[in-house]
């Protein structure tokens, strides 16, 4: 038997066909056609799960579910409450796609996904009680407590990205609030940092690099800036490093987990910062004598969200 599934972004839809041990053995990738409305979207999920079954030779029988991880919050039937990337709002993905594709659908966070996937294959997989933070653009989580996913009473449980952690003078958050730790602790978090001290006068090499790169600050460059010892990319990287301890540490007191997966873009940076991150924890968590939570870099990498959702909807088929 295989498992679809499906991780649905702001700019492709990357679906997998998945056997029942969680190995990928069929990619295929779409453009998401936002502009055009969720229906286009499904019709192009759909379309991508007609393909695969077209060029993997089944005929749709050995599939027992389709999963799919958006960039927002839904209910347990796959309806959509928002998904801000996309621009959904109330919108009835699970019904709908089920019945374009004649398969049960199931439907998490993105974020939710990737930790299912870290608990099956990864780095989280012997432990009943894990946290995975994504680190890229924006910053999103998913819980696993008792090998079990968590997601709150109503679908909407473990934004961590939107716990507020301060007041942050330079812009809201993109879901009207202010203070969010994403609006600390991410890709877009680090590159607003960036702009501001050059804007404030500060000497870096960001400077000469961003004109070759059309203005673009990417965390690469960031880091790329901080390892060479550019104070202004030193500046950004360590207060991303600071408030990302102060969200991990709340994270550890609210949960105790066993451990805690770090993903995204940024973590494949984390070798620079992560003995910083796990000290800076330890400083703020509340019981301090017993720092026993694992802070590790995620293992799946980029097939995480296609791995999750399958195995989401395996979970869910029984």
């Amino acid at each position: 038997m295989y498992y679809i599934g499906m991780d649905l972004g702001g700019s492709s839809i990357k679906a997998g066909l998945v056997t029942d041990n969680g190995s990928i053995v069929f990619k295929k990738k779409k453009m998401t056609r936002v502009s055009e409305g969720s229906i286009i979207v499904m019709n192009d999920m759909a379309m991508l799960v007609e393909e695969m079954l077209e060029e993997s030779e089944l005929d749709g029988r050995e599939i027992r579910g389709l999963g799919v991880g958006i960039p927002g919050a839904a209910r347990e039937d796959g309806f959509v409450y928002f998904a801000t990337n996309i621009f959904w709002t109330n919108v009835q993905l699970g019904k709908e796609l089920s019945q374009m594709t004649d398969k049960s659908v199931h439907v998490a966070n993105d974020a939710t996904m990737a930790a299912v996937a870290e608990h099956t294959l990864g780095i989280t997989k012997d432990a009943a009680n894990s946290v995975f933070v994504t680190l890229g653009t924006g910053l999103g989580g998913g819980v696993i407590l008792n090998h079990q996913v968590y997601s709150g009473s109503h679908g909407i449980g473990t934004e961590i990205g939107h716990m507020v952690v301060g007041h942050n003078a330079d812009y809201d958050c993109t879901c009207g609030n202010n203070g969010c730790w994403e609006t600390f602790a991410s890709g877009t978090a680090m590159k607003n940092h960036a702009h501001r001290l050059l804007e404030q006068g500060e000497k870096s090499i960001l400077t000469s690099a961003i004109e070759d790169e059309n203005g673009v600050i990417s965390t690469n460059l960031l880091f790329e800036g901080a390892r060479e010892g550019d104070d202004v990319c030193l500046t950004v990287v360590n207060r991303m490093t600071r408030y990302l301890a102060v969200g991990i540490a709340n994270l550890i007191n609210i949960f105790d987990p066993e451990v805690i997966a770090l993903g995204g873009g940024i973590s494949a940076s984390s070798d620079f910062f992560m003995n910083d991150l796990k000290a800076m924890v330890a400083e703020r968590i509340y019981v301090k004598t017993m720092n026993v939570t694992r802070i590790e870099a995620s293992k799946l990498g980029n097939d995480a969200g296609i791995i999750g959702a399958a195995m989401y909807a395996k979970s869910r088929e029984g």
